[in-house]
């Protein structure tokens, strides 16, 4: 036994490390399950308290056990990150295709953007996506055919165009990598375990999010550029007297002096001691006018609802006229009607009316920001202790506390509007300076809508925004039949591949087959150890695995039974068979190492996975076959049991 004690020990070894890098994994899948019944008890629960509550409210409510449940027991969370992980595939979850818009980069970083500096960057735009060519080498080219300097709208007059547009694809690459840096940030933060980001080519950004259940709620966490904005909301006589005008443009009426205004407020001074008179008068009027008569004579004010008893002019516009007023207010006409200095932005979310209907608030606000969310350092989800809403508490620099100081102010009771993304979260009254740089955001949905907003302002904004080109979902009953099919599939290819070595070799077969689970506990323990991400390809690789592992059992049997025929002992015949079928083990298994190594390095995603679990599937059936299957014949010899080999 002394002359087996190495190999034994290095066996035992093996095994155990195998045992101890699976048990979080197997203890993930307890707790998994206890969890799943847990949930699903509570969502009958919640079901009967609560007949009327809404899908998302219902996910809401779960997601808050499931998160009390976690931070109850930390070795969920502790064997969650140390279990094998699964790929998309298998768990299911979403894989999108981000791209990095470099045109509305270079048109955010450009000087007096003109309307023929647009038109030749949508060209650029255009062109590049037919090609692989970048943004800024076609826009350079076009700039030149038209025979106009770079140094017009980016870097110094005295700088060379060739030297400008260097900078700019340095910026347009920087962009990318820090795109892909925010977003990486986003998702480790909402809390997805497995997520896989890689950059493709110039611009895209490849991102899969296993387990993800909600896919609007990822798209936003996504794409969202995180642009934080605090602008004044324009006083109600202002507001009305603009929407009036648009009205007036929209039914053709002539304009009235007192309103036209192009860019500041002054002309438009006029009308504020009437304003109020004005909204009662037009409320009157649309009682006394049929409603057909109504939309002909304000077909504006038609789809945007104004309470004149609401102290603002605030809009109200039904969810399924918001397009419609978006066209409007986007047609040439009515942006000529607007003063240049504002605009109208709508509210990031509905509100419901008495009578069930959903709207949207329509608020016109400075074009130009008071304050931008560069200033903040942090943000923290949390319920308003008096209204029991979801806020978000926001803290700023001390440069950004500073400066908002100063405004709120300059602005006591009027309203400020706090816009992200272009869309309207609130717009609160100032009631006093507000010193020590806190703030915050009211109006969320619900939890899930204030942790995703938290999210984005602590990751901070992206360089440039960034469209979804590309989206694939998988659904988790569809990766739990993966799963199924491909154990269902290793478990038919292992029984195969054992009956046939059974039968053909006798106890020498059952020695291989014993083997074979040593392999694949190898494998799977290897992938835990190295926090790798087990796919379906993945999968495939371990089932090839089963099937060339037994090769090199073959070519030892083999030489065996040749040593045999010349009339050596068994000792004998399993020394010279192990010793001249090396050579050929080997050389065979290092040709498929070196080949799966090439697939894993210039490979992507699933081919990546095949190869991953190709290459470790070798080493441990090289090891199972040469050691563990050779102390095995050698103690059978040893204790004097009798081997069959066919």
């Amino acid at each position: 036994m002394k002359e087996f004690r190495f190999r034994l020990i290095l066996i035992l070894g093996a095994v155990a490390l195998s045992i101890y890098l699976l048990w979080p994994t197997f203890q993930d899948y307890l707790y998994s399950k206890e969890i799943k019944e847990t949930l699903s008890k509570r969502s009958e629960q919640i079901k009967e308290a609560n007949p009327k509550l809404s899908k998302d409210q219902l996910q809401d409510e779960l997601l808050a056990i499931d998160d009390s449940i976690k931070q109850a027991n930390p070795s969920i969370l502790e064997n969650r990150l140390k279990r094998v992980k699964l790929g998309l595939d298998l768990q299911g979850g979403m894989r999108v295709s981000l791209e990095v818009n470099t045109a509305k980069l270079l048109e955010k970083i450009a000087k007096n953007p003109d309307e023929n500096f647009r038109k030749i960057l949508n060209e650029a735009l255009t062109e590049s996506n037919l090609s692989d060519e970048s943004v800024v080498d076609i826009f350079g080219r076009l700039m030149r055919q038209k025979d106009i300097r770079v140094s017009r709208y980016f870097g110094r007059i005295t700088q060379d165009d060739t030297e400008i547009l260097d900078g700019l694809k340095k910026d347009a690459e920087d962009a990318v990598a820090r795109a892909m840096e925010i977003i990486r940030n986003r998702i480790d933060q909402y809390g997805v375990s497995e997520p896989s980001i890689q950059r493709q080519g110039t611009r895209r950004i490849i991102v899969e999010l296993p387990g993800v259940a909600k896919e609007e709620e990822a798209k936003q966490l996504l794409q969202g550029t995180a642009l934080l904005e605090f602008r004044i909301v324009k006083e109600a006589e202002v507001t009305y007297s603009v929407m009036q005008r648009i009205d007036n443009v929209l039914a053709g009426k002539p304009l009235d002096d007192s309103t036209d205004s192009d860019s500041s407020d002054s002309k438009t001074a006029s009308t504020d001691s009437t304003s109020d008179t004005s909204i009662a008068q037009n409320d009157t009027t649309q009682k006394e006018l049929s409603e057909e008569e109504f939309k002909q004579q304000h077909p504006f004010f038609a789809v945007v609802s104004i309470n004149p008893q609401g102290g603002s002019a605030d809009g109200f516009v039904l969810d399924k006229n918001k397009d419609k007023v978006q066209r409007l207010l986007n047609r040439p006409e009515i942006l000529n009607a607007i003063p240049n200095n504002v605009e109208f932005l709508f509210s990031a979310r509905t509100f419901i009316t008495d009578d069930g209907k959903k709207f949207y608030t329509l608020y016109m606000v400075n074009k130009e920001p008071e304050l931008t969310g560069g200033v903040i350092t942090d943000a923290q989800a949390n319920i308003d202790q008096m209204t029991s809403n979801w806020i978000v508490t926001m803290e700023m620099s001390g440069e950004g506390s500073t400066q908002w100081a100063r405004i709120t102010g300059a602005n006591v009771d009027k309203r400020i509007a706090i816009i992200l993304d272009g869309a309207v979260f609130s717009a609160p009254v100032v009631r006093n300076k507000i010193t020590g740089g806190r703030s915050q955001i009211e109006g969320m949905a619900g939890a899930s809508e204030a942790k995703l907003l938290e999210i984005v302002l602590k990751a901070g904004a992206l360089p440039a925004p960034v469209d979804i080109i590309e989206e694939r979902t998988v659904g988790p009953s569809l990766g739990k039949d993966s799963i199924n099919n491909g154990f269902m599939s290793a478990l038919l290819g292992y029984l195969f591949v054992a009956f046939f070595m059974i039968l053909w070799y006798k106890k020498s077969g059952s020695v291989a087959s014993l083997s074979l689970v040593f392999s694949i506990l190898f494998i799977l323990g290897i992938l835990a150890g190295f926090n790798a991400t087990l796919t379906l390809p993945g999968i495939a690789g371990i089932i090839l695995t089963i099937g060339m592992a037994v090769d090199a059992n073959v070519l030892i049997f083999e030489r065996i039974r040749e040593e045999l025929s010349t009339g050596k002992t068994m000792k004998a015949a399993i020394d010279g068979g192990f010793s001249k079928a090396n050579s050929a083990i080997v050389d065979s298994n290092i040709t498929t190492f070196f080949t799966g190594l090439i697939l894993y390095q210039f490979g992507t995603g699933p081919v990546q996975g095949f190869a991953l679990t190709l290459m470790i599937g070798i080493v441990a059936s090289l090891f199972s076959a040469l050691v563990i299957v050779r102390v095995i014949m050698d103690l059978m010899v040893t204790k004097g049991v009798k081997i069959t080999i066919g």
